[in-house]
């Protein structure tokens, strides 16, 4: 059964246009291969599909810089050269552009001002204005955030604190227990852990018997419990 004349116009289904394109591409390379090898022709093909990939395909005999050095002998057109000419100029437009944005910057820190016309400086005044308001709102969300920190490990600590009190209990009900802050020299005492930073130093101590109301009895006449295990 012979196949249907297919009518050349767009296909407008992505999906079958796309499969369409890699049979037909791959035919033509097909066919560019028996030129290349029954008539010892050179053959390039350059494609782009509509999703921008590149496809191509040059004689195994010859690289793509020589089959355009042929192509421009052949022709009579210098394509290097005009190639050159096109980079020249987006050089050209870039570096005026660099130009530009350096003028724009030193104006704004002050240089370069003598050309610069009545309009011009108010412009560039309200940019500065917008510039120092924009900067001065990151900078209260900064401190913002620090002062949020800070809050948090202040609470933190005090929920620490709490919690022992509540555990232990401790606060004048039983007259052999006593509290004490910041201990100074009572340094071999177990109190919080080192790495609890923002914690208070807080040790409780047990009188023996024969103390029972001197606190600065000697260490060896005194207990000591740790409020952290």
């Amino acid at each position: 059964m012979a196949r249907g004349k297919i009518q050349i116009k767009k296909i407008e289904n992505s999906t079958n246009r796309q499969v369409t394109y890699s049979k037909r591409r791959n035919g033509l390379f097909k066919k560019a291969n028996e030129l290349t090898v029954l008539c010892d022709a050179k053959v390039s093909i350059i494609m782009v599909s509509c999703t921008e990939k590149l496809h191509e395909y040059i004689s195994p005999s010859i690289t793509t810089k020589q089959f355009f050095d042929q192509y421009q002998k052949a022709s009579g057109i210098d394509l290097w050269n005009s190639h050159y000419e096109k980079m020249q100029e987006e050089l050209r437009q870039l570096k005026d552009v660099n130009t530009n944005l350096r003028r724009q910057i030193r104006q704004r820190l002050g240089d370069c001002l003598e050309n610069v016309g009545f309009e011009e400086l108010l412009d560039l005044e309200r940019e500065s204005q917008e510039a120092v308001y924009i900067i001065r709102e990151r900078k209260l969300k900064v401190i913002s955030n620090k002062l949020e920190t800070c809050k948090k490990k202040v609470r933190s600590a005090q929920d620490v604190y709490k919690k022992l009190m509540h555990e232990f209990d401790i606060r004048g009900e039983d007259p052999q227990y006593g509290m004490i802050e910041d201990a100074g020299e009572y340094e071999a005492l177990y109190g919080y852990p080192p790495h609890i930073a923002a914690a208070p130093r807080i040790l409780t101590l047990r009188l023996q018997p024969n103390h029972p109301n001197d606190l600065h009895a000697a260490a060896s006449d005194l207990t000591t419990y740790a409020l952290l295990g």
